[in-house]
């Protein structure tokens, strides 16, 4: 199975349009906003904290960068070629190993592992996403990549971010600035009830080792200078010890 060219032809529109400026992206925060404060969460869990990283959905890199700083081999995923060439521009001196591919195809997990062995794998914010039908592979692609010693940290905007980011569409002025681009791509959040994403992992045969809920820092402010957050849920997820 491999996900719709709607989608990714959706997603390659998007990155081909999205401004090139630091933050111009809504998702883009900084890394000591999203991936350093998901990092101290999911660090504990690792069983083995050499094994590789792969950032699934990496879009231009910016976390993904953040890791390679901290883990001696770092991989970068994304469906949209435009996003991994942005990637390739923002990363000079070629810490991460960045390449196109679509997390859902088992042929280029199988490949992946090949490759990379047993990783931790860090997917933020992109079940939500996907075509529902697309969601259980990505949850078992997520498991043929950690194989029997690596954890994925999982974040994703719970059912109260969907009714936020609708509402924030719908205002009379419009969407947000940086919002707009998202719908306008067809790309819009779809609704995910909280307990999907943890079931969509227990039937891909992982457990649930550590959960909570945290905010989902934004680049967009609202016109009082809020800057706009999602509420959001975490999970670790892996093989039982043992």
């Amino acid at each position: 199975m491999s996900v719709t060219s709607r989608y990714k032809d959706a997603w390659e529109g998007f990155w081909q349009d999205a401004p090139e400026r630091t933050g111009a992206v809504l998702w883009d925060a900084e890394p000591a906003l999203t991936s350093g404060i998901h990092l101290a969460l999911f660090e504990p869990h690792m069983t083995d904290p050499a094994l590789p990283v792969v950032d699934l959905g990496c879009g231009n890199g910016t976390q993904t960068l953040y890791l390679a700083d901290r883990f001696p081999r770092v991989a970068g995923v994304d469906l949209a070629p435009a996003a991994i060439a942005r990637a390739r521009r923002n990363d000079p001196e070629g810490q991460v190993a960045f390449t196109v591919g679509d997390a859902t195809e088992p042929g280029h997990v199988r490949r992946l592992h090949g490759e990379l062995g047993d990783a931790q794998v860090y997917l933020r914010s992109v079940l939500h996403q996907c075509e529902p039908l697309d969601r259980a592979p990505l949850a078992e692609s997520v498991a043929a990549l950690l194989g029997d010693r690596g954890r994925a940290f999982v974040v994703e905007p719970d059912e109260d971010a969907g009714r936020i980011l609708r509402e924030l569409a719908a205002s009379p002025d419009g969407p947000p600035p940086k919002l707009r681009p998202v719908f306008a791509h067809g790309i819009a959040p779809g609704a995910m009830a909280d307990e999907e994403v943890p079931g969509l992992f227990r039937s891909a045969g992982l457990q649930v080792l550590a959960s909570g809920e945290m905010p989902l820092t934004t680049t967009e402010y609202l016109p009082d200078g809020t800057r706009i957050e999602l509420p959001s849920k975490w999970l670790v997820v892996g093989r039982a010890a043992g």
